[in-house]
């Protein structure tokens, strides 16, 4: 059955790179399986090009890949591919797709050449997870830009549920600082619905056909296996694919990293090194490193070796939350879309925090000190914003208290510019901390 072609912000990225590059660079659309990637790139090619040909390197026939092993005669390669695909290309009026390139590298090597020919547009799509594996050998051609891809966002979400006015008047109650009131309700409701479903297209399309939470988890777990399937050809121990399922226990134990030991048992420096590069070129997770010394400049002192694991997708995440039980024992369905979430499952909000932080185009860091011997604060997540810092807190209920963001705005003053609180009540001040409905998390 067809992909349903849903409305995706890149889609304006795409058209801006048509435009300021006009065939001088190549487009190289980087993310995770399943988010959608191959889907918006052949619509894109559809509605902007005279024609276009589309060459999926996993169907791909072994005499189309062998065209890219000698680029002595461009003439050639491009007379075989009209023929094969059935399609006249035009110059400059057409555009060639290397859908999940990382399967021919050779044919991402001739980007460079093909580019420097200058007759068509490309376009690139693959899972960085593959990519790395593949191209090792091969000489990457700086005539790409790269665009990274996430899973839907919540205003691309809403957008699919066919609601174009919920995201912009958030927007304007941001704007103006006043609660939503008796719209808060509404509003807390469609964003959890949002936190289940998650913003993998095949789980948007099963929930808006089915309207059934077990037909979603469903779609989720075939996605989750196919990570799996990806994760095995990387590290065939299956320690890369743990670390993976390990994320909501991780983050339920309530420590100050994310224990590699306690997953996988002890492993050589080197090893561990190249798990977690493997994990996070995968991008199916948000890496958040510790910040050591907090400025705006946090990248400096960020401490690879202490680290937290969030799921690039929270609809991913409450499903790895209930792999083991299955869907029938999982009341996660049930209890969030009814805000009757229990205590033990908030880092459900942090995870979806991390995930709209990091759709936003932030890097992600956290910062932990001692409050004495036995307890200490904790910033779930630093935004650099001009020359300040934002710490954010993140809570799962109505707690308001922030007694991390009053300490850490005491410890740095100078550094403070706006401080957040993100919890489940409606916007409001309290003293210098904003307190933030987690729906508007995408407007900071």
């Amino acid at each position: 059955m067809k992909e349903k072609v849903f409305r995706r912000k890149v889609y304006q990225e795409f058209l801006r790179w048509k435009e300021e590059s006009k065939g001088k660079t190549a487009l190289l659309v980087e993310g995770a399986r399943r988010i959608g990637k191959s889907t918006i790139v052949t619509e894109f090619a559809r509605r902007e090009y005279e024609s276009f040909i589309l060459i999926d390197f996993n169907k791909a026939s072994s005499t189309v890949k062998g065209l890219f092993d000698d680029l002595m005669d461009l003439d050639f390669i491009f007379l075989s591919l009209q023929t094969a695909y059935r399609t006249t290309l035009y110059k400059r009026k057409s555009v060639i797709i290397f859908d999940e390139v990382q399967k021919c590298p050779m044919a991402r090597q001739a980007i460079k050449y093909l580019v420097e020919d200058g007759r068509y547009d490309y376009i690139e799509t693959g899972s960085l997870i593959s990519i790395k594996k593949n191209t090792k050998d091969i000489t990457i051609p700086s005539e790409e830009e790269r665009i990274q891809m996430f899973p839907m966002d919540y205003e691309e979400f809403r957008w699919a549920m066919d609601d174009e006015a919920s995201v912009p008047l958030l927007r304007s109650f941001w704007e103006s600082k006043h609660a939503l009131g008796a719209g808060f309700r509404t509003a807390m409701r469609d964003f959890r619905l949002y936190m289940l479903v998650g913003g993998m297209p095949q789980a948007v399309e099963s929930f808006l056909e089915t309207r059934d939470f077990r037909q979603v988890d469903k779609v989720k777990r075939g996605i989750i296996n196919l990570y799996e399937d990806d994760f095995h050809k990387i590290d065939t121990s299956g320690r890369l694919s743990k670390l993976y399922h390990a994320i909501p226990g991780q983050l339920n134990r309530k420590t100050k990293r994310f224990v590699f030991s306690s997953v996988i048992g002890k492993a050589e420096e080197e090893k561990t090194a190249e798990l977690l590069d493997a994990l996070e070129d995968s991008k199916t997770v948000n890496m958040v490193y510790h910040a050591d010394d907090p400025n705006i400049g946090m990248g400096l002192t960020r401490n690879i070796a202490q680290f937290k694991v969030y799921a690039a997708d929270t609809g991913l995440f409450v499903t790895l939350a209930f792999w083991e039980k299955g869907f029938t024992e999982n009341t996660i369905y049930e209890k969030l879309l009814s805000d009757k979430l229990s205590a033990n499952l908030g880092h459900v909000y942090e995870n979806v925090v991390a995930q709209m932080l990091a759709s936003a185009g932030n890097s992600l860091f956290y910062y932990t000190w001692p409050k004495d011997e036995r307890h200490y604060y904790e910033i779930d997540f630093l935004l650099s914003r001009q020359a300040k810092l934002c710490p954010v807190e993140v809570k799962s209920s109505g707690y308001n208290t922030h007694a991390s963001l009053d300490a850490f705005c005491k410890k740095y003053p100078s550094r403070i510019g706006d401080r957040f609180l993100i919890y489940t009540k409606d916007l409001r001040k309290d003293g210098a901390v904003t307190l933030l409905p987690a729906f508007m998390t995408y407007l900071l």
